[in-house]
């Protein structure tokens, strides 16, 4: 079977073709679809990540308190997120946490997709984070608390900056990582790409060229971001620390 890449250039409701393959007004083609779905995909990965980097950060840092209380609760959060499989954890937070947390049922099905993904790898890079801080001599804490500094000012000034320094490499697959894990959005409906390739696939009968286009978006998106974090390393990395040259 021959490909037909002009697929792109069709209007979605009536598959004309459209001068230009992008579309105007009432006129959608499945470039404008895909283009769509492409910035869906990047919003939910984004925003994920972002809950994923604070909540991450914050359980990495309690799990290395002196509080066992702390370390216990840092814990079982990063025990319960890592062995959940993140698809049930979607249909968790999409059908069952609002019917228990009435609330929640006013928030768009986008966001409880953020939160499940952000959460579920925040119990990866709490690990990170842990494993980033207790690779620093102990001397840092020592140190930092000697001088009169806080622990929360000594994690602050002292042992986070070197430590997130440490882990921006694992920090960068996990990155790289949400991006190709919101294909799991397209189970609640949110139309990011997967959704787009499924849908789209159907109704031209054109699954190759809609999967390979889509398999060509992640990649870029996945690329992009190994790329701005590798720039982000060479920035902070420190003489003489791990990594470091």
């Amino acid at each position: 079977m021959a490909w037909d890449w002009d697929v792109f250039c069709k209007d979605i409701t009536t598959g004309d073709q459209i001068a230009g393959c992008l579309g105007h007004g009432r006129d959608v083609s499945y470039l404008n679809w895909i283009l769509s779905a492409w910035g869906w995909t990047l919003s939910v990965s984004l925003l994920a990540l972002l809950v994923a980097l604070v909540s991450g950060a914050l359980v990495g840092i309690l799990r290395t308190t002196p509080d066992r209380r702390l370390v216990l609760a840092g814990d079982a959060w990063t025990e319960l997120f890592r062995n959940i499989p993140l698809l049930v954890q979607i249909f968790l937070w999409y059908h069952v946490l609002p019917a228990l947390i009435p609330p929640l049922k006013a928030l768009p099905s986008f966001v409880l997709v953020v939160f499940a993904l952000g959460f579920f790898t925040s119990a990866r890079i709490s690990e990170q984070i842990k494993a980033g801080i207790q690779s620093l001599p102990r001397g840092q804490r020592y140190a930092g608390l000697a001088m009169g500094l806080t622990l929360p000012q000594t994690y602050r000034y002292v042992l986070l900056p070197m430590a997130f320094r440490i882990v921006i490499p694992p920090l960068t697959s996990e990155s790289m990582n949400i991006i190709k894990n919101s294909s799991v959005a397209f189970a609640v409906s949110i139309a990011e790409l997967t959704l787009f390739a499924l849908q789209a696939g159907e109704e031209t009968s054109r699954n190759i060229e809609m999967y390979l286009a889509v398999t060509v978006l992640y990649f870029v998106s996945a690329f992009f971001i190994n790329r701005v974090m590798l720039v982000v390393e060479g920035r902070v990395r420190v003489p003489g620390m791990i990594g470091g040259k």
